[in-house]
């Protein structure tokens, strides 16, 4: 029992902080990304049953503004993470949206599953999963379109971003692979 509580210790020292110009780029790219999506979501889906800006593509934007040399931010675990997720927590909706507090477990749950089975782990993915299940009565009305409108679509808008903005800075470079 004192094994199990010793890991709760820790044991490995904290990382090191980055410089202002990485804080700056960081948020360049952020700003530079989330901002065509929130347009399209404001400006030319607000009225009708389309959503296109969701709360986990602010995740992404920090994991691949931010930690562009981590393997959950590159481009497989964008794409790979989000749409995996969002297929899942659509089908946990419609299997058991009569009991909301199962469909929700069952969908995070088994997007991270389904993620590390697929090499495509990206923490985001999980609230992607959860938002189809959580989300309002316009998410739910899309179905499975919100695979596609807003998950694919936003991402890919993300990415295109990140690949031009972290290219830029002569410190960095991304993605460190593809697939």
């Amino acid at each position: 029992m004192s094994a199990f509580f010793q890991k709760m210790k820790g044991g490995s020292q904290s990382p090191p902080g980055v410089g202002f110009s990485e804080i700056a780029w960081s948020w360049l790219g952020a700003f530079l990304g989330i901002i065509p999506v929130a347009l399209l979501h404001y400006h030319f889906f607000s009225d009708g049953d389309l959503v296109f800006l969701i709360g986990s593509f602010g995740a992404s934007a920090v994991l691949i503004y931010g930690a562009v040399r981590s393997p959950l931010a590159q481009p497989r675990n964008l794409v790979g993470g989000h749409v995996i997720s969002a297929v899942i927590g659509v089908a946990a909706w419609q299997m058991l949206g009569s009991a909301p507090w199962l469909a929700a477990a069952f969908a995070v749950a088994t997007a991270i599953a389904a993620m590390h089975a697929t090499k495509t782990l990206h923490p985001p993915g999980g609230a992607t999963a959860l938002i189809a299940v959580i989300g309002s009565e316009k998410i739910h009305r899309l179905g499975f379109l919100y695979v596609f409108f807003p998950v694919l679509t936003g991402v890919i808008i993300m990415l295109i971003v990140a690949l031009v903005v972290n290219n830029i800075a002569e410190s960095r470079k991304y993605p460190e692979f593809w697939w």
